[in-house]
């Protein structure tokens, strides 16, 4: 056997397919770029088809997996390319966003500071990494960390909102809430399109008592953007006009659409997000042991932090939500038989008796009134059927419902009770508890249960 003769026939075809498959990697980023994640997807396989170990394919291809919600695939390969390129920051930074997603904070952290050992200016590790130590309420090591990370990019106006954010979110003295400001001022000041931060100063200047600067706020706002939902929502919110019956659909899908890629970072921040939880607890005595034979709706599921909880009691899970960037988040994390782009009370309407189900986590406090929405439900409902839903909580025995700086609204157990009769329920369990925190303080409300007849 002509051993040198085979070792030149295998480099002479790595040579022709060296420029092949550097094409085709480069049409398949173009492709990944424009959101043609099939063409993409072909693409990459056709790349580690000639070349096994190509480390961008493999970390590109596991990005997409990601994006499709394959987060085991994702972790696998990107890993694969990480023993090939070991001190490629971008990819440690990209794993650690996958762990951090999935809940896996340690993990993430870990990643983040690998990418900083072989990339110390990368201010994206930087920025993540500060938000996980913050989840993990290590709050002294985390206010280090979004510090260094204006040191390192002072003119990074997102970062100047996250300092601002953590500031507000974790407040201890009305100072922090003053320095709050500032850092949303410079945030604006850095970038005036940045509207997540002229919306928390307006409710950081609430916070402090400065209603009137609150206002000047939204007013300013809304003459640069008469059209915009935002800041006529807020607006009310502060007292500067009157409270619409309920949010504009317009405003649910603006706020969320845009939150829809920090979304669960922005949870991770507000420390102890627990309504997803509450309601799972609260159900499990009352429903039959998980055996996957409900038919259950995630009403309002945004990103789909529902659906781990609810999947093993549902024979089919199905979420709903107005804003498409939610669902698009929800879609990649998985666990869904089917997710619907819709308005809530319009969705329930028009499916009378489709479920054993329906549960809504913190998404009714955007509904002033109850009433519509309840019968809408009771509708969907088979007999015997539960309704699960968190509301943030207004103290008082009247009927009253009120609508609060921060956007959402309040309502009183009264006027929670009367809903869900008036709607038909048979059977209702109305239990206080604190569903996250926000601006430091704890926020109240209520764990409602409500059962068909």
């Amino acid at each position: 056997m002509n051993r040198t003769a085979d070792v030149v026939r295998v480099k002479s075809r790595a040579r022709e397919s060296a420029p092949r498959y550097v094409a085709i990697l480069q049409q398949a980023m173009q492709a990944h770029q424009s959101d043609e994640l099939d063409t993409a997807e072909r693409l990459y396989r056709e790349v580690l088809d000639l070349h096994p170990a190509q480390p961008d394919a493999l970390h590109y291809l596991g990005m997409l997996c990601h994006q499709r919600g394959r987060g085991d695939d994702a972790v696998e390969l990107i890993r694969q390319a990480l023993t090939i390129t070991p001190t490629h920051p971008d990819a440690h930074n990209n794993l650690g966003n996958i762990h951090k997603e999935c809940g896996r904070l340690a993990d993430a952290e870990a990643c983040y500071r690998l990418a900083l050992a072989y990339g110390p200016e990368h201010y994206n590790a930087q920025s993540n990494l500060a938000v996980v130590l913050e989840a993990q309420e290590r709050l002294d090591e985390a206010f280090e960390a979004y510090a260094r990370l204006l040191e390192q990019v002072p003119q990074f106006a997102h970062g100047h909102y996250l300092l601002g954010l953590f500031l507000r979110n974790h407040a201890q003295h009305e100072e922090h809430i003053e320095q709050a400001i500032e850092c949303f001022r410079s945030a604006l000041r850095l970038d005036e399109r940045n509207v997540r931060a002229l919306e928390s100063l307006g409710v950081a200047l609430y916070m402090l008592g400065r209603h009137d600067e609150a206002i000047a706020v939204y007013r300013d706002w809304m003459t640069r953007e008469p059209e915009n939902p935002v800041p006529r929502h807020m607006l009310a919110a502060c007292g500067g006009a009157e409270a619409p019956p309920r949010a504009d659909d317009a405003y649910v899908r603006d706020v969320f659409d845009g939150f829809a890629e920090s979304f669960d970072e922005q949870l991770l921040k507000n420390l102890d997000y627990r309504a997803p939880q509450l309601l799972a607890d609260a159900l499990a005595p009352r429903l039959s042991a998980p055996s996957r034979m409900l038919d259950v709706l995630d009403a309002g599921c945004g990103t789909g932090l529902c659906a781990p909880l609810l999947r093993p009691y549902a024979r089919r899970l199905v979420g709903v939500d107005l804003s498409g960037g939610m669902v698009e988040k929800a879609r990649r994390r998985g666990g869904y038989d089917a997710l619907v782009v819709g308005e809530l009370t319009a969705y329930l309407e028009d499916r009378p008796d489709a479920f054993d189900l329906v549960v809504s986590a913190d998404t009714l406090v955007y509904f002033g009134a109850l009433g519509t929405v309840a019968i809408a439900a009771h509708r969907a409902l088979r007999r015997g059927g539960w309704l699960a839903f968190t509301v943030e909580a207004l103290d008082g025995e009247d009927d009253r419902v009120e609508l609060g700086v921060s956007g959402r609204y309040r309502h009183s157990a009264w006027h929670v009770r009367l809903a869900l009769a008036g709607a038909g329920f048979a059977e209702v369990h109305l239990a206080s508890d604190t569903l996250r925190k926000e601006g430091g303080q704890p926020v109240h409300g209520w764990v409602v249960l409500a059962r068909t007849g």
